[in-house]
Protein backbone atom coordinates (compact mmCIF):
# COMPACT_ATOMS: atom_id res chain seq x y z
CA UNK A 1 0.00 0.00 0.00
CA UNK A 2 1.18 3.52 -0.81
CA UNK A 3 0.69 6.80 0.94
CA UNK A 4 -0.75 9.74 -0.95
CA UNK A 5 0.37 13.29 -0.30
CA UNK A 6 -2.69 15.38 -1.10
CA UNK A 7 -3.16 19.12 -1.25
CA UNK A 8 -6.67 20.48 -0.87
CA UNK A 9 -7.41 24.13 -1.62
CA UNK A 10 -10.58 26.12 -1.15
CA UNK A 11 -11.33 27.62 -4.55
CA UNK A 12 -11.23 31.43 -4.87
CA UNK A 13 -10.21 31.99 -1.23
CA UNK A 14 -8.13 35.13 -0.69
CA UNK A 15 -5.83 34.77 1.10
CA UNK A 16 -5.46 31.12 0.02
CA UNK A 17 -6.81 28.45 2.37
CA UNK A 18 -5.21 25.07 1.83
CA UNK A 19 -3.96 21.92 3.58
CA UNK A 20 -1.38 19.28 2.71
CA UNK A 21 -1.86 15.87 4.29
CA UNK A 22 -0.86 12.23 4.01
CA UNK A 23 -3.41 9.42 3.73
CA UNK A 24 -3.38 5.78 2.80
CA UNK A 25 -4.02 5.33 -0.90
CA UNK A 26 -6.75 2.81 -0.06
CA UNK A 27 -8.78 5.14 2.15
CA UNK A 28 -12.50 4.86 1.43
CA UNK A 29 -14.09 7.99 0.03
CA UNK A 30 -16.47 8.45 3.02
CA UNK A 31 -13.41 8.40 5.28
CA UNK A 32 -11.62 10.88 3.01
CA UNK A 33 -14.62 13.16 3.47
CA UNK A 34 -14.22 12.95 7.26
CA UNK A 35 -10.49 13.60 6.96
CA UNK A 36 -11.15 16.66 4.80
CA UNK A 37 -13.71 17.96 7.28
CA UNK A 38 -11.16 17.72 10.10
CA UNK A 39 -8.22 18.95 8.06
CA UNK A 40 -10.00 22.00 6.67
CA UNK A 41 -11.86 22.80 9.88
CA UNK A 42 -15.42 22.26 8.66
CA UNK A 43 -18.07 20.84 11.03
CA UNK A 44 -19.69 18.19 8.78
CA UNK A 45 -23.03 20.02 9.00
CA UNK A 46 -23.90 19.97 5.28
CA UNK A 47 -24.11 17.77 2.21
CA UNK A 48 -20.97 17.00 0.25
CA UNK A 49 -19.87 15.28 -2.93
CA UNK A 50 -16.77 14.44 -4.92
CA UNK A 51 -16.52 14.88 -8.66
CA UNK A 52 -14.03 13.07 -10.84
CA UNK A 53 -13.97 12.63 -14.59
CA UNK A 54 -17.50 14.03 -14.96
CA UNK A 55 -18.98 11.62 -12.40
CA UNK A 56 -20.39 12.68 -9.02
CA UNK A 57 -19.66 10.45 -6.02
CA UNK A 58 -21.43 10.62 -2.69
CA UNK A 59 -23.42 9.04 0.09
CA UNK A 60 -26.57 7.29 -1.18
CA UNK A 61 -28.54 8.26 1.92
CA UNK A 62 -27.68 11.95 1.65
CA UNK A 63 -27.83 12.27 -2.13
CA UNK A 64 -30.79 9.99 -2.83
CA UNK A 65 -32.49 12.38 -5.26
CA UNK A 66 -29.36 13.33 -7.21
CA UNK A 67 -27.47 11.63 -10.03
CA UNK A 68 -24.40 10.20 -8.34
CA UNK A 69 -22.39 7.04 -7.81
CA UNK A 70 -22.39 5.47 -4.34
CA UNK A 71 -18.93 6.11 -2.89
CA UNK A 72 -19.17 3.85 0.16
CA UNK A 73 -16.97 1.10 -1.29
CA UNK A 74 -14.75 3.25 -3.52
CA UNK A 75 -11.14 3.78 -2.48
CA UNK A 76 -9.17 6.91 -3.29
CA UNK A 77 -6.67 4.99 -5.43
CA UNK A 78 -9.54 3.91 -7.69
CA UNK A 79 -9.93 7.54 -8.74
CA UNK A 80 -6.48 9.06 -8.25
CA UNK A 81 -3.65 6.93 -9.55
CA UNK A 82 -0.73 9.16 -10.52
CA UNK A 83 0.88 12.38 -9.36
CA UNK A 84 -1.02 15.49 -10.48
CA UNK A 85 -4.35 13.61 -10.75
CA UNK A 86 -7.17 15.79 -9.42
CA UNK A 87 -10.61 15.48 -7.89
CA UNK A 88 -13.16 18.13 -6.91
CA UNK A 89 -14.87 18.25 -3.52
CA UNK A 90 -17.99 20.31 -2.85
CA UNK A 91 -19.14 20.96 0.69
CA UNK A 92 -22.40 22.72 1.61
CA UNK A 93 -24.50 22.94 -1.53
CA UNK A 94 -25.98 26.26 -0.31
CA UNK A 95 -22.76 28.14 0.41
CA UNK A 96 -20.97 26.16 -2.30
CA UNK A 97 -17.53 25.61 -0.78
CA UNK A 98 -15.69 24.23 -3.78
CA UNK A 99 -12.30 22.61 -3.30
CA UNK A 100 -9.80 20.99 -5.58
CA UNK A 101 -7.63 18.13 -4.42
CA UNK A 102 -4.40 17.22 -6.15
CA UNK A 103 -2.33 14.09 -5.67
CA UNK A 104 1.10 15.66 -5.25
CA UNK A 105 3.16 12.59 -4.44
CA UNK A 106 2.88 8.83 -4.12
CA UNK A 107 5.08 7.79 -1.21
CA UNK A 108 6.05 4.53 0.43
CA UNK A 109 4.54 3.90 3.83
CA UNK A 110 6.82 4.72 6.72
CA UNK A 111 7.13 2.21 9.57
CA UNK A 112 5.57 3.40 12.83
CA UNK A 113 4.05 6.55 11.29
CA UNK A 114 0.41 7.37 11.99
CA UNK A 115 -1.89 8.20 9.08
CA UNK A 116 -3.68 10.42 8.26
CA UNK A 117 -1.44 13.32 9.20
CA UNK A 118 -1.50 16.99 8.25
CA UNK A 119 1.92 18.27 7.20
CA UNK A 120 1.20 21.88 6.13
CA UNK A 121 -1.48 24.46 5.53
CA UNK A 122 -2.38 28.11 5.58
CA UNK A 123 -5.18 30.20 7.03
CA UNK A 124 -8.33 29.48 8.98
CA UNK A 125 -11.29 27.76 7.41
CA UNK A 126 -14.30 30.08 6.95
CA UNK A 127 -17.07 29.76 9.53
CA UNK A 128 -20.03 27.59 8.53
CA UNK A 129 -23.05 29.34 7.00
CA UNK A 130 -21.33 32.64 6.25
CA UNK A 131 -22.50 32.83 2.65
CA UNK A 132 -19.79 31.17 0.61
CA UNK A 133 -16.61 32.87 -0.60
CA UNK A 134 -18.34 36.23 -1.14
CA UNK A 135 -19.84 36.16 2.35
CA UNK A 136 -16.49 35.19 3.85
CA UNK A 137 -14.70 38.04 2.08
CA UNK A 138 -17.35 40.46 3.43
CA UNK A 139 -16.92 38.94 6.91
CA UNK A 140 -13.15 39.52 6.77
CA UNK A 141 -13.74 43.17 5.85
CA UNK A 142 -16.17 43.59 8.75
CA UNK A 143 -13.79 41.93 11.22
CA UNK A 144 -10.88 44.13 10.11
CA UNK A 145 -12.86 47.37 10.60
CA UNK A 146 -13.83 48.03 14.23
CA UNK A 147 -15.95 51.00 13.10
CA UNK A 148 -18.10 48.83 10.80
CA UNK A 149 -21.73 48.71 11.96
CA UNK A 150 -21.69 44.88 12.02
CA UNK A 151 -18.27 44.49 13.67
CA UNK A 152 -19.61 43.98 17.20
CA UNK A 153 -22.22 41.45 16.03
CA UNK A 154 -19.62 39.43 14.10
CA UNK A 155 -17.17 39.61 17.00
CA UNK A 156 -19.89 38.22 19.27
CA UNK A 157 -20.57 35.44 16.76
CA UNK A 158 -16.95 34.50 16.07
CA UNK A 159 -15.27 35.63 19.28
CA UNK A 160 -12.50 38.12 19.90
CA UNK A 161 -9.93 35.43 19.14
CA UNK A 162 -10.94 34.90 15.48
CA UNK A 163 -7.79 35.08 13.38
CA UNK A 164 -8.17 34.33 9.65
CA UNK A 165 -4.43 33.63 9.36
CA UNK A 166 -4.31 31.00 12.10
CA UNK A 167 -3.55 27.38 11.30
CA UNK A 168 -2.00 24.71 13.53
CA UNK A 169 -0.98 21.53 11.70
CA UNK A 170 -0.06 19.74 14.95
CA UNK A 171 -3.53 20.37 16.39
CA UNK A 172 -5.16 19.13 13.17
CA UNK A 173 -2.97 16.00 13.15
CA UNK A 174 -3.82 15.28 16.78
CA UNK A 175 -7.51 15.49 15.97
CA UNK A 176 -7.10 13.33 12.87
CA UNK A 177 -5.33 10.66 14.84
CA UNK A 178 -7.77 10.72 17.74
CA UNK A 179 -10.85 10.32 15.53
CA UNK A 180 -11.93 7.13 13.82
CA UNK A 181 -10.42 7.46 10.36
CA UNK A 182 -8.99 3.95 10.20
CA UNK A 183 -5.71 5.17 11.63
CA UNK A 184 -2.99 2.59 11.57
CA UNK A 185 0.47 2.40 12.99
CA UNK A 186 2.58 0.60 10.45
CA UNK A 187 4.83 -1.99 11.96
CA UNK A 188 8.08 -3.02 10.37
CA UNK A 189 7.36 -5.83 7.94
CA UNK A 190 9.40 -8.87 8.56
Amino acid sequence: MNIYQLKISLNDAKPPIWRRFLVESTVLMPDLHKIIQTTMGWTNSHLHQFEWNGQVYGDPILLEDLDYENYNEITLNTLLKAENDRIAYLYDFGDGWEHHIILEKVLPKEPNRLYPVCIAGENTCPPEDCGGIGGYQALLEIMSDPSHEEHEEMTDRLGDEFDPTEFDKEEVSETLQSDNFGVYRWEDEE
